[in-house]
C-alpha cells in the first residue's frame, strides 16, 4: 500500500488522504438472484455520522434497492447502523438516500429498468479515494431453474479446476 498523499495545505496543518478503495458491504445474493446487464457507480448524500458509520465498516445491502423517480436516483432500505459514538443528531438506520449520477445516466436506467423485469439493485458500498460510493446495476431477476444452472455450472467447473491440478501434480 502506497503513503497517503498530503492536501495542499501548509504542512503544519496537512491532513492525509485516502487513495483506492475500501470496500464496506457487497451483496453477494444479488449475483445469485439477478442476472447483471450493467453497473454504474455513483456517490451518495449522506449525513456526517452515515459516512462515520459506513467508515467503521458498518452497513447492509441485503434488502436494498434504487430506483428513478422524477428524474433522481434513490437508494432505499440499505441498512447503514447508528454511530455508536453519536448523540441525538444520529440518522436514521435505513432511509431513502439520494445518489448522485450523470443525467445520461440516469436517463439510460429508467428506459432499461421500465423495460419488462428490470430492477436496480445495489451490489457494493465502497470508498474511492475517501468518496463513499454505491455500486448499481440494472438486472433482471433469474428464475429458479436459472439459479440451479448457474450453481451447477460453478460446480462443474470447480470439479475440472480440481482435476486438472490433480493430473497436472501426478505429471510432475
Amino acid at each position: 500500500m502506497q503513503a497517503p498523499e498530503l492536501n495542499s495545505q501548509s504542512e503544519e496543518y496537512a491532513v492525509p488522504r485516502e487513495r483506492g478503495e475500501k470496500v464496506v458491504a457487497t451483496n453477494r445474493k444479488a449475483r445469485h438472484d439477478y442476472t447483471i446487464e450493467d453497473t454504474f457507480e455513483a456517490g451518495m448524500v449522506l449525513s456526517g455520522t452515515e459516512v462515520k458509520s459506513l467508515r467503521a465498516g458498518r452497513a447492509s445491502l441485503v434488502d436494498g434497492y434504487a430506483f428513478i423517480e422524477a428524474g433522481e436516483a434513490w437508494l432505499d432500505a440499505v441498512h447503514i447502523p447508528e454511530y455508536t459514538a453519536g448523540t441525538w443528531t444520529n440518522h436514521p438506520p435505513r432511509r431513502k438516500r439520494k445518489l448522485l449520477l450523470h443525467k445520461k445516466e440516469i436517463l439510460k436506467i429508467s428506459h432499461k429498468t421500465k423495460e419488462g423485469g428490470y430492477t436496480l439493485v445495489p451490489l457494493k458500498i465502497y470508498f474511492s479515494d475517501g468518496r463513499a460510493k454505491v455500486e448499481i446495476a440494472v438486472a433482471k431477476g433469474k428464475k429458479e431453474y436459472d439459479k440451479r444452472q448457474t450453481l451447477r455450472e460453478r460446480q462443474d467447473k470447480r470439479e475440472s479446476d480440481r482435476a486438472m491440478s490433480a493430473r497436472k501434480h501426478l505429471g510432475e
